[in-house]
């Protein structure tokens, strides 16, 4: 075995990032709701380090379309395997969900459906239609798929009127054959730029760091997405979700995301939400304040 390979399998999880176990009875009944509604969460199916906090402050990303992915990014522990016919009724359950969680503020995602004709927008757009139709003074953000480029897909979502567009980039363009083989970085720049100049929502992107990025390759992303005026930008750590994925290269000190969020805020950026623990959907209805 390398010394390169060494380093990774002994490359130690530094103080920073140890996070506290889900526990109190807050966690236990968010948990228990989503299961007795028969929803998936990014939470627990990407095994989010913040899940604790988030369950503990009854607060989940609802992962809509089925728990398995018609992709197989290398990073993400969402896995490819049976892909389960659309669900009409999931919608209710989420906005259901959203009344006996109390939410003002509500992140949607899903797994990638390449196996559809339109990615799965539709089905987005009766989610977020539902949610407003339900709960008027809720603030809804959805974190889509590329929709494989297709611009009639995206306009799907956009005519629902989500608060907050989010597609995150991931991992700088020079990473992308290694980590997300079935996507493409202009693609996904393309797709912000187009929600922003066709409609008035904003839009919000991120990367993970510690996948085999430098610095500058990090910076190189900021300055794309700050092109397109992208309105939020977050930053966190690439932490392994298994001994099957992609080992993780470095940990990067925080004091090195701070020179990221500055670097951003230079650029123009409205909000840059950069830390160690820091996920596209964590503190996400703070961020929308902030702007």
């Amino acid at each position: 075995m390398s010394s390169e390979k060494n380093s990774e399998k002994y490359l130690r999880i530094p103080p920073w990032l140890r996070v506290k176990l889900p526990t109190g009875k807050t966690f236990n009944n968010t948990a228990k709701l989503l299961a007795d509604l028969n929803l998936n969460t990014v939470c627990q199916n990407a095994k989010c380090p913040n899940t604790w906090d988030c369950f503990s402050r009854k607060v989940a990303t609802f992962l809509i379309m089925g728990h398995n992915c018609t992709r197989n990014c290398a990073f993400c522990n969402i896995s490819p395997g049976l892909i389960e016919p659309l669900d009409a009724d999931e919608p209710r359950r989420v906005s259901e969900a959203v009344s006996r969680l109390e939410l003002k503020y509500v992140v949607i995602t899903s797994v990638t459906r390449d196996d559809l004709p339109d990615g799965g927008a539709a089905h987005y757009a009766e989610t977020i239609e539902r949610i407003h139709n339900d709960h008027p003074e809720c603030t809804v953000e959805v974190l889509i798929p590329d929709f494989q480029g297709d611009f009639d897909a995206l306009k799907t979502v956009i005519a629902a009127g989500p608060d907050v567009i989010n597609h995150n980039v991931e991992t700088p363009p020079a990473l992308y054959s290694k980590i997300r083989p079935q996507a493409d970085y202009k693609q996904s720049i393309e797709l912000l730029d187009r929600v922003k100049k066709t409609s008035k929502i904003h839009v919000k992107s991120g990367l993970m760091v510690g996948l085999g990025e430098n610095d500058d390759q990090v910076r190189e992303v900021i300055d794309n997405l700050a092109a397109i005026n992208c309105d939020i930008i977050t930053i966190g750590q690439y932490m392994r979700p298994s001994k099957e994925h992609p080992a993780v290269k470095r940990y990067v000190e925080p004091s090195v995301f701070d020179e990221y969020a500055e670097y951003g805020k230079g650029l123009k950026v409205p909000h840059m939400f950069c830390a160690p623990l820091v996920r596209s959907s964590f503190n996400a209805a703070e961020a929308f304040e902030e702007l």
